[in-house]
């Protein structure tokens, strides 16, 4: 890493279009954006696109720093490296999916939320179909194509020492710490019915899809993607309210 004072001077340079500065701050700065995008792997985005991603919001970073903020730039760039991933993930999607197909989601989801106000339930998925007069699986590829899931590797915080879901599940390390995880998680599946309990079995322990398990469950695959959703969040509430 560069020293402080260079880093300041390079970025007074860079911010005046030298671009041979740029560079230097970015193949030094190249560790920070690396540890960064380390956080957002295995969510459907390539490394290269993630790295890619991070420079994007590192350059920004030089283009606004201002020495007067009194802080130290790394400091400054990292939340606008991090920004700038979460941006793409946010509006992109982890699946591309064409505008045609986001327009239909966007108007089964009004549909839905207009619907829930005067009913207690959602509408299913036969009703959503004659409603829009398309096929069913057409409603459950339109609802799930704009759906950004819950994703077991994601952090309960932005710290690199923070585990991810699938570390407390998976129960690789030994220790005291992991142990309570462990209890933790133990408690969380013993308040789950039935139904919850034998969906986490399916998926996280039998590896089963979630059309192979709605058809075992006798229900739809929107409603077993829902309930899955419902049951991580639920995990991973307790187990932020566990660590506080």
């Amino acid at each position: 890493m560069l020293e402080h004072n260079e880093t300041i001077e390079l970025i007074a340079k860079a911010q005046k279009g030298d671009e041979e500065a740029k560079t230097k701050l970015l193949v030094h700065n190249s560790p920070l954006i690396k540890s960064i995008i380390r956080r957002y792997m295995n969510k459907g985005v390539d490394y290269d696109d993630l790295y890619q991603l991070g420079s994007m919001g590192f350059l920004k970073a030089i283009k606004n720093f201002d020495a007067s903020y009194n802080v130290k730039f790394s400091t400054y760039a990292v939340p606008m490296i991090a920004g700038e991933v979460k941006r793409f993930l946010r509006d992109d999607g982890y699946i591309k999916v064409s505008r045609t197909l986001k327009l239909l989601s966007s108007k089964i989801n009004q549909f839905i939320d207009n619907y829930k106000k005067n009913n207690a339930s959602d509408p299913t998925i036969d009703q959503l179909s004659k409603e829009f007069n398309i096929e069913p699986q057409e409603i459950v590829f339109a609802m799930d194509s704009a759906k950004v899931p819950i994703s077991l590797y994601e952090k309960n915080d932005d710290s690199d020492s923070s585990p991810s879901l699938i570390d407390k599940i998976s129960g690789e390390k030994d220790n005291s710490e992991d142990v309570l995880d462990k209890l933790i998680l133990s408690d969380v599946i013993n308040d789950l019915n039935e139904r919850e309990k034998k969906i986490i079995m399916l998926r996280y322990y039998r590896d089963k899809t979630q059309s192979e398990i709605a058809a075992q469950l006798g229900v739809s695959q929107v409603q077993v993607s829902r309930l899955e959703s419902k049951i991580i969040q639920k995990i991973k509430t307790r187990f932020l309210s566990e660590e506080r």
